[in-house]
């Protein structure tokens, strides 16, 4: 049983990194923010190389090529002191620190983001149709919410911490 268990994860893990690799290399039929975003405009707007030269190699797959990070491994989900969560690739301030709950889910959970901060569409990835979460000045993509939240939206914004940055409110 534990042969078959540890077969069935490495094949899943496997089949996301050839997803994943198919989505930064932009090939046909498999979304990119830089694709989803042709028909949108932004205030902040950077060609390619520029996104890189600004954004960390982490930064950039998921905000320019809507990757995801690994569960649990963002500092931002042990972050609980007040303050703004922003964009890392343009700082607007898109989820305040009073919206955001443990959601055991190994992400920064918010219940709702602050006004004029994001904007979604659909998106069809992985075969399932879910909301993306993009950055309203940037397009970078955030993440995506859910349905299965608390009170009072009963939304999960559920975010990418390497697509954000924290800054602490002043006491």
């Amino acid at each position: 049983m534990t042969n078959r268990r540890r077969f069935l994860f490495a094949g899943s893990v496997l089949a996301a990194a050839v997803l994943a690799t198919f989505k930064q290399r932009n090939v046909p039929g498999v979304s990119s923010a830089s694709a989803a975003n042709a028909d949108e405009s932004f205030e902040v707007v950077h060609t390619d190389d520029q996104w890189r030269g600004r954004l960390t190699s982490a930064q950039y797959n998921v905000l320019r090529h809507e990757g995801t990070e690994r569960p649990y491994s963002s500092p931002l989900n042990a972050e609980h002191r007040n303050g703004v969560f922003s964009c890392a690739g343009c700082q607007l301030d898109a989820f305040s620190s009073r919206t955001k709950f443990e959601s055991h889910t190994g992400w920064p959970s918010f219940w709702a983001p602050l006004d004029h901060a994001v904007a979604t569409r659909e998106d069809l990835s992985f075969g399932v149709s879910r909301t993306e979460v993009h950055c309203m000045r940037c397009g970078g993509h955030l993440g995506h919410v859910f349905d299965d939240g608390p009170k009072p939206t009963g939304l999960r914004y559920c975010m990418n911490g390497v697509a954000m940055t924290f800054k602490p409110s002043a006491a």
